[in-house]
């Protein structure tokens, strides 16, 4: 059984209270916005007059959070899943693997999870958990870049993500940083888009209804992008207070339960390794915002053309991959 980590338990209880408490926010923010600067902005153009306010009502709002949480609890790991191609191994068809996945989850004292296998060069591995049980996804790139011991050791890494109960965390956490990054990159596109019109002279008729609209369509995509971006950011929060803390905790785990801290470091120097030489195409499969859910993060040096979206959304994710590898190697001279 590993130990309870009190420090990281901490992290996850304010990491959750954020989950919770910042889509609300987000929602009450545009609802301010319409209130007190495009309502008064239409009146100034003109339209209306509007009587009243926006109202949201806060029952409603508790409905529209909670059950988009609930949402993301049920439905987030098969998402993450789906999204990486990783598919749940049949009985028999990776035996040493999901007899490893098994012991270390007896050791670490909790359920066994289930095997999942993505035909993906790149190797990685992830942990997602939901209502209906957890999965320990693998690449097949993982299963043939390392030898039977750093294997081990990446498969303690993960379980100890299970275990310390912060991979389901992290799974729900995933919707409000990708939701307010896709928001704020449709209304930069707008934006983009009226500017583009506006250069060419798209709009130089002396139109004044056709003025005012854009207008109000510039204003609309400013604020949303101001506000979409201010709630990414203090999203991404919610990453950093688990991220670093997280992976040491995981890789302390993954030491505990192997007794092999150097296999996870020897590991994790291959990981690193091995993603310049990975091809675009089993890269980008990868890339897509689970990021914070891998034993290894993807890297943009990595890529030949355009940036990451994983990086994006979810900047700095993991500690520096030096960095844990020369805690594991202290904790193995500890142990010498």
């Amino acid at each position: 059984m590993l130990p309870d980590d009190r420090p990281l338990r901490y992290r996850l209880l304010a990491a959750v209270a954020l989950v919770v408490v910042l889509p609300f926010g987000f929602i009450y923010a545009f609802v301010a916005v319409v209130n007190h600067l495009l309502l008064p902005l239409l009146e100034c153009l003109g339209y209306g007059p509007y009587h009243g306010r926006v109202y949201v009502d806060p029952l409603v709002t508790a409905l529209v959070v909670f059950g988009g949480l609930a949402a993301q609890v049920w439905f987030g790991p098969s998402t993450v899943l789906s999204s990486i191609g990783a598919r749940r191994v049949d009985a028999g068809e990776y035996p040493s693997l999901e007899a490893s996945v098994t012991r270390l989850a007896h050791q670490a004292g909790i359920e066994p999870p289930e095997v999942a296998v993505t035909h993906n060069e790149t190797p990685n591995a992830a942990a997602v958990r939901g209502p209906t049980g957890a999965s320990v996804v693998v690449t097949t790139g993982l299963l043939e870049r390392l030898d039977e011991r750093e294997l081990e050791a990446v498969l303690a890494h993960e379980v100890s993500h299970l275990r310390n109960r912060d991979a389901t965390v992290m799974t729900v956490a995933w919707l409000l940083p990708t939701i307010t990054y896709y928001l704020a990159l449709v209304a930069a596109y707008v934006l983009y888009g009226i500017f583009r019109v506006l250069g060419s002279g798209g709009s130089s008729g002396r139109n004044e209804g056709l003025a005012k609209a854009v207008v109000v369509l510039v204003v609309t995509a400013v604020v949303t992008l101001a506000v979409s971006a201010m709630f990414w950011a203090a999203s991404v929060l919610v990453h950093r207070v688990l991220s670093r803390y997280r992976e040491y905790a995981a890789d302390r785990g993954a030491a505990s339960l192997t007794g092999d801290p150097a296999a996870l470091a020897t590991a994790l120097e291959a990981l690193d390794d091995a993603m310049p030489e990975t091809p675009d195409r089993d890269l980008r499969a990868l890339d897509g915002g689970a990021e914070a859910l891998y034993v290894a993060p993807l890297e943009g040096r990595a890529f030949t053309d355009a940036e990451l979206v994983s990086t994006d959304v979810f900047p700095d994710t993991h500690p520096p991959t030096e960095r844990r590898i020369e805690r594991l190697r202290e904790m193995a001279g500890e142990l010498s």
